[in-house]
């Protein structure tokens, strides 16, 4: 028993490990021990063998790690049915290409929502949304979109969280869910970054479950709040459409 536990605890360390890179391209000892708080040894043990098993690859000359191959291999194998970011993505390029801006995709991932897919803007000023970012749930247009029309105890959670910034008043977010569940979109104005803007709309599944959150985001210079109530219905169409691919 005692070795089950600790094979488990081994396999937990390995994954926080892949899970640095979600972060970052090429990391150190260092600095993966410092971010899942394990002793430099330790981490050595285990970067070796993630090393030898192909999931890690190490640089001679810097001495910092970067994904292996195997990484792809196993990106490459998920099914296109079941996988939004790969299923929506002709869609997203489309909506791109009519609105002139990034479009992400967003999932609920316990208290934080998670891009699991963007199409960047092909505008020279434009808005850079990486792949696999984590984002808190009290600010921006997903993530409101996936607060408003997820479980009602997800509400709740996100309002009694301790991490809620006292700069944002719960009363007026309560009333957002409101509003935003009415619209059917959520739209925001440098409320998360300064100089950014975006709309959201929720993307459901065949059971009527909102499954992901489609956003499009860009720089304030060219979303205005006008023109995010003008994206507004053409993001809800959109999300409809993807929705009736989705299993």
């Amino acid at each position: 028993m005692e070795d089950r536990k600790l094979t488990v605890r081994a396999v937990e360390r390995a994954l926080d490990i892949l899970m640095c890179f979600t972060k970052a391209t090429d990391l150190g000892l260092t600095e993966i021990s410092s971010q899942i708080g394990l002793h430099k040894s330790t981490v050595h043990r285990l970067m070796a063998t993630l090393e030898e098993k192909g999931f890690v690859i190490r640089d001679a000359a810097t001495e910092k790690y970067r994904l292996g191959l195997r990484i792809w291999e196993l990106s490459a194998h998920l099914s296109h049915s079941d996988d939004p970011a790969v299923l929506l993505l002709p869609q997203m390029e489309q909506l791109r290409d009519r609105l002139g801006e990034t479009v992400s995709l967003y999932l609920l991932d316990g208290m934080e929502r998670l891009r699991i897919q963007a199409v960047q803007s092909k505008q020279a000023i434009r808005r850079v949304a990486p792949v696999g970012a984590r984002l808190p749930l009290y600010v921006g247009a997903s993530s409101k979109v996936l607060v408003a029309f997820a479980d009602p105890g997800i509400l709740q959670a996100v309002l009694s969280s301790p991490d809620w910034p006292a700069s944002v008043d719960k009363e007026d977010y309560v009333r957002q869910m409101e509003e935003i569940r009415s619209k059917g979109y959520a739209t925001s104005y440098e409320e998360r970054e300064p100089g950014a803007a975006a709309v959201s709309a929720p993307i459901f599944n065949h059971a009527g479950q909102a499954a992901a959150a489609l956003s499009v985001s860009g720089p304030v210079s060219r979303l205005s709040p006008q023109t995010l109530i003008e994206f507004g219905p053409i993001l809800v169409q959109a999300a409809r459409e993807m929705g009736m691919m989705m299993n």
